[in-house]
């Protein structure tokens, strides 16, 4: 019956090899240079590079994020409406990303609302969003209603 106590665990036969000892003599097969080769960077002391390292060129993982539609890093994504959309409202109403959800007017409310500017309104609202862009602020004003920005 075998022992199944932590104390008794072994590598299995084969598992582990010598460490092979470098710049001991020709004799041990790795002398002098140890087969790193005579002369370059990598025969050094202090190799190999880190990994991505490219000889000094900027490296693929500083280039890269430079390049064309490359997805910005935390980008804040936003619930968007347009104010054309919040016209279909009652005057007078205050208007959150939960009333626009009943009001079926949003499909999805995971994200902070934006209210864009694209459309007119003429019904005075008193709107709460985390943003507002600089149209959807002066239409929802000069329809006399009010932007309240929310933390």
């Amino acid at each position: 019956m075998t022992s199944h106590s932590l104390d008794a665990l072994k590598p299995q036969a084969g598992a582990r090899r010598r460490k092979r000892r470098k710049g001991r003599g020709i004799a041990a097969g790795q002398g002098a240079s140890c087969g790193f080769g005579m002369r370059g960077q990598n025969s050094r002391a202090g190799r190999p590079t880190r990994p991505g390292f490219e000889g000094g060129q900027l490296p693929l993982y500083r280039r890269v994020p430079k390049l064309k539609h490359f997805p910005l890093v935390g980008r804040t994504r936003y619930t968007l409406v347009n104010v054309g959309r919040l016209a279909e409202l009652e005057a007078g109403s205050t208007v959150t990303l939960e009333s626009l959800a009943e009001a079926g007017i949003l499909t999805s409310s995971r994200d902070p609302l934006k209210v864009l500017g694209n459309g007119d309104l003429d019904v005075k609202l008193t709107v709460r969003a985390a943003a507002f862009s600089t149209a959807a602020r002066a239409k929802i004003e000069a329809a006399g209603g009010s932007c309240e920005v929310t933390g």
